[in-house]
């Protein structure tokens, strides 16, 4: 069970989109937090997103127990087996329903206990980690954009806007292998943890998440405050967010 943590939760529509097919759950006794985008158009992207949040846990809990040991050395293996065993779960599970055709999901996820947390992703769903006023990404995107800038041909300023930034190069129900990344995290009090969906980080670039989560040490108010700055900024797509407080 997560004990010494604050943390809360909002997903928005935004301003554009007819729905939403984002989604976040939080198992409290597993310490397990998610945000999962859908994709492949409705009902399948609010399918899959569905299927991410209700069905991940029982794959994690299967693969670290009712206590989970993040600090052993296979800790991040075990992880991302659970979201490799999801995804395929998944795609096999809509290739016999039409009306599911290509459906798909991010996931970023965060499995915490104590001071230690495992953070792993597939996709373009984001993880953060706000420290002593300065903000750092604990997530690659997993799109053609991101791998553009890696291989040197574009800046990440330029993948801000380009138009590969949303063709995603692993995502959960994919073809093949989803091959997430994970890492772990030793918390600090007082850091601020934050889980997004790239409703978020397509309207606020780095900069500007740093400074509402500056100004918002409450993990209510920086939800409220993060997803009305991505509206303000125009909402062009469903925005959730993530975030968690470690207590002293």
């Amino acid at each position: 069970m997560v004990t010494g943590l604050r943390w809360a939760g909002l997903s928005d529509r935004g301003r554009v989109r007819a729905r939403n097919e984002d989604r976040w759950s939080v198992d409290v006794d597993l310490g397990l937090f998610i945000v999962s985008d859908g994709m492949g158009g409705r009902p399948a992207g609010e399918v899959a997103s569905e299927l991410v949040v209700a069905t991940l846990p029982t794959l994690v809990a299967t693969h670290f127990g009712p206590a989970p040991d993040l600090v052993a050395q296979d800790a991040p293996q075990r992880l991302c087996l659970a979201l490799t065993e999801f995804s395929a779960d998944l795609r096999d599970g809509s290739r016999d329903t039409p009306r599911l055709a290509g459906m798909g999901a991010t996931a970023v996820v965060a499995l915490v206990s104590h001071a230690t947390a495992l953070i792993a992703h597939v996709g373009d769903s984001r993880a953060y980690l706000w420290r002593e006023h300065s903000l750092h990404r604990l997530t690659r995107d997993h799109s053609l954009a991101q791998a553009l800038v890696d291989a040197g041909a574009i800046t990440d300023q330029q993948a801000a806007d380009h138009p590969a930034r949303g063709q995603l190069t692993r995502y959960i129900g994919m073809v093949g292998e989803a091959l997430p990344d994970a890492r772990r995290v030793t918390l600090r009090p007082d850091d601020r943890l934050l889980l997004c969906s790239d409703g978020l980080t397509a309207m606020l670039d780095d900069a500007r998440i740093q400074a509402v989560l500056h100004g918002c040490p409450d993990p209510h108010h920086a939800c409220r405050a993060l997803v009305g700055a991505a509206n303000d900024a125009g909402g062009t797509d469903n925005i959730t967010v993530l975030v968690l407080v470690p207590s002293a």
